[in-house]
This record gives structure tokens, C-alpha cells and sequence, in this order.
């Protein structure tokens, strides 16, 4: 599963300015509503929900959080790189500054795992991680995910 294959361009987010985790799951909901038609609030509370059975920061600042959606057709994926990195409770205790949001159908379990396990793979790469975050601005952050894609389809 490439990135290119989960991820559009207008689904990148440059420098967003929270300051909670609560505020960042606000405005996931807010702008991933618009993207795909759901009631924002549905998606804040499916996000709570997920989170509450344990943390999606991953460490070395980065989070993935997901959840399953009833009223979803499609994988929905969103990166977000933040302005400045916010305390996700995540699993090293470090503040978190990439997000890469996954919204999928309630019935879409095995492509759920494969776009959270190609995601995962994609941010053990300390390297890949600095370059998302010195990248210009949403251009920038899409043309290295996608470079990535190519390279390793190769």
C-alpha cells in the first residue's frame, strides 16, 4: 500500500497550531468533516473513544490516531505536521509533532492494518521523520511522501 495511495494533497496540513490534545481532536474532526461529509462531532467523539483504550503517540513524536467510522465508504488519511510540538500522552512521554490521521469504514479491518502498518513503517525512519519536519510548508510535506512511495514501490 503506497502513500500515494492513501494520501491527497489537499489531506496535508502544514504548521497547525494547537495546544492540547483536545484542541488537535477538534480540529481533526472539524476538517476531516468537511473532506468527507460526517458529523464532526461523531468523528471528535470516535477518536476519544479509540484513544481512551490507549495512546496513538507512538513516540519519537509522532501519533497516528484512528478510528472507525459507521457512516464512512473510504479510507480517509490526513498528515498534519504541527507549529509546535503538544504533550499526546504518548507511549516515551515525548511531545508530539507529526500526525498522520486514519479514518476508515467499519468494515474495512484488513485495509485499516495495512495503511496503519505502511504508515508505521514509513515514521521508524528517524531520517524520513527530520525531513517531514524541515519540509516547505504542504507542497513540500507531499512531495517527499510521495518520493517516498516511488522509491520504495521500487
Amino acid at each position: 500500500m503506497d502513500m500515494n495511495n492513501l494520501l491527497t494533497r489537499n489531506c496535508i496540513i502544514a504548521d497547525l497550531n494547537v495546544k492540547s490534545k483536545k484542541q488537535l481532536f477538534q480540529d481533526l474532526a472539524r476538517l476531516s468533516a468537511v473532506k468527507i461529509g460526517i458529523d464532526k462531532g461523531n468523528i471528535f467523539d470516535m477518536l476519544f473513544e479509540r484513544e481512551r483504550l490507549g495512546t496513538t503517540g507512538v513516540g519519537n513524536g509522532i501519533a497516528i490516531p484512528h478510528a472507525k467510522l459507521n457512516d464512512l465508504t473510504h479510507m480517509q488519511v490526513m498528515f498534519i505536521r504541527l507549529e509546535k510540538p503538544i504533550n499526546f500522552d504518548a507511549i516515551d512521554d515525548k511531545p508530539v509533532d507529526l500526525i498522520f490521521l486514519l479514518l476508515a469504514p467499519m468494515d474495512a479491518s484488513n485495509q485499516h492494518l495495512k495503511a496503519l502498518a505502511r504508515i508505521s513503517r514509513l515514521l521508524r525512519n528517524k531520517n524520513i521523520c527530520q525531513k517531514l519536519r524541515c519540509a516547505n510548508k504542504e507542497d513540500g510535506i507531499y512531495a517527499l511522501l510521495n518520493d517516498l512511495s516511488i522509491s520504495n514501490a521500487a
